[in-house]
């Protein structure tokens, strides 16, 4: 392969890998990652994968078709979810969201927004995880079927159903009320009068246009005893991405050996986000396109909330379950700007700081995302290096890329991959 200089991949891996270390990450986010102790710094099970959140993975499907048929005639009340309760059902279902079993009763509910807590075990937890409702006539002993698009997709025994406290909430979860924030404006417009908890048995997994493999398959693909450095996104791929997934395979804290992986979330996100089904297409043309061995790629069924701190723990927490020691925490990770003042909902770098001060606890470490540029002399350094050196940037913005994209133009190939371009314009022009 050639150097990102030329335009082309670069190694992953190469002889100029330990001045790499001792350079790059000394002069960019050194301070802010973890050290790794001698030998495997993790817990893991007997497969040598890391153990997931509270110890053992929770499996709530029911595979049998007897009892699937025999759940929903106990139904006394249907719910037909959406986009993002279909997301919950699933996670909850294969185990992404251990140690939970169901939907959050009220005392966890409460639990999670004053102390991200999960109560009796004391667990880190980020963000609640409830079903809502509109329904007066759903009561606590009611057995609820979960539908979506003529699917049964789950059973919830409902223990407990209250009227949350939504400003609370977003205070303690959001850091604000305003409901410009995406995480605000949902909790307030979108959730229903009610919360409901309680156990969920999961029936059909939700159809979708994109495979999302649970984590026991994740973690079957993954090799055992090996670091899972996990790259979260939810916008296509571009090379100042690859550069900073694979350059976290060199951090000071990631043992040799160690693989990628790149798994976005393709549930729904913000309004003007790039719809989940066209980015599963970029990631697919480039997962074909780089071939790479140490490269894995997962896709996870989850709604962001843009929770910049909590929702970095809530990935964390996730990732871990998906088999993943290392988690790449970005600058303002899952973060939020005023539409009205410009301002940012969340220091640049609380989510960096607050996954940091969880991680050990978590079982956890993690990479901070370095700042990478692309430079006329040495293509793709650090910020650092390269006002140090007085390199030559080259910058493209994003509402600049859009036009080009739109128009037709040549997109430079420092910048994005060609067979992401091609579906992102294919995807552009059939807008148009």
């Amino acid at each position: 392969m050639l150097s990102a200089a030329s335009g082309a991949l670069r190694p992953l891996l190469g002889g100029a890998a330990a001045a790499w270390r001792s350079s790059s990450w000394a002069s960019g986010a050194a301070s802010r990652a973890f050290s790794a102790s001698a030998g495997n710094p993790f817990e893991t099970d007997a497969s040598g994968h890391i153990l997931p959140h509270g110890g053992s993975l929770v499996d709530l499907a029911v595979r049998d078709k007897a009892k699937a048929a025999e759940l929903v005639a106990s139904a006394t009340h249907k719910h037909e979810c959406s986009e993002r309760n279909a997301c919950d059902v699933e996670l909850l279902s294969c185990g992404a969201f251990s140690p939970l079993t169901g939907f959050m009763n009220k005392d966890v509910y409460e639990s999670v927004v004053d102390t991200m807590r999960l109560p009796v075990s004391n667990l880190p937890f980020g963000l609640p995880v409830v079903m809502d409702t509109h329904q007066d006539n759903i009561k606590e002993g009611s057995r609820l079927l979960l539908t979506f698009k003529g699917q049964n997709i789950g059973l919830l025994e409902v223990e407990s159903k209250w009227t949350p406290n939504k400003t609370k909430e977003a205070l303690a979860c959001y850091k604000t009320s305003a409901l410009e924030h995406p995480g605000v404006k949902m909790v307030a417009w979108e959730r229903g009068q009610y919360y409901l908890g309680g156990k969920l048995h999961g029936l059909e997994k939700p159809k979708r246009e994109f495979p999302c493999a649970s984590p026991t398959e994740v973690r079957a693909m993954l090799p055992p005893n090996t670091d899972v450095v996990v790259f979260q996104c939810r916008n296509p791929v571009h090379r100042a991405h690859y550069e900073l997934f694979t350059r976290a395979l060199h951090a000071p804290n990631v043992r040799p050996g160690a693989v990628c992986l790149v798994h976005p979330t393709c549930g729904p996100t913000q309004d003007d986000d790039i719809p989940g089904i066209v980015r599963f297409h970029t990631y697919e043309v480039l997962k074909d396109e780089i071939n790479n061995p140490a490269i894995k790629w997962a896709y996870l069924p989850y709604s962001m909330h843009m929770a910049g701190p909590r929702e970095a723990i809530q990935h964390m927490i996730m990732r871990k379950n998906y088999g993943c020691t290392h988690f790449i925490v970005g600058r303002d990770m899952a973060g939020s700007k005023s539409c009205q003042t410009g301002d940012d909902f969340y220091g640049m770098y609380d989510a960096q700081d607050t996954a940091k001060e969880h991680a050990p606890e978590l079982g956890m470490q993690t990479v901070p995302s370095q700042d990478v540029v692309y430079t006329e002399e040495k293509g793709y350094v650090t910020a650092n290096e390269a006002k140090a050196d007085g390199l030559s940037v080259m910058k493209l913005s994003g509402t600049k890329f859009r036009k080009m994209l739109r128009a037709g133009d040549n997109i430079p190939e420092w910048f994005a991959f060609k067979s992401v371009v091609r579906v992102l314009r294919e995807h552009s022009q059939a807008k148009a």
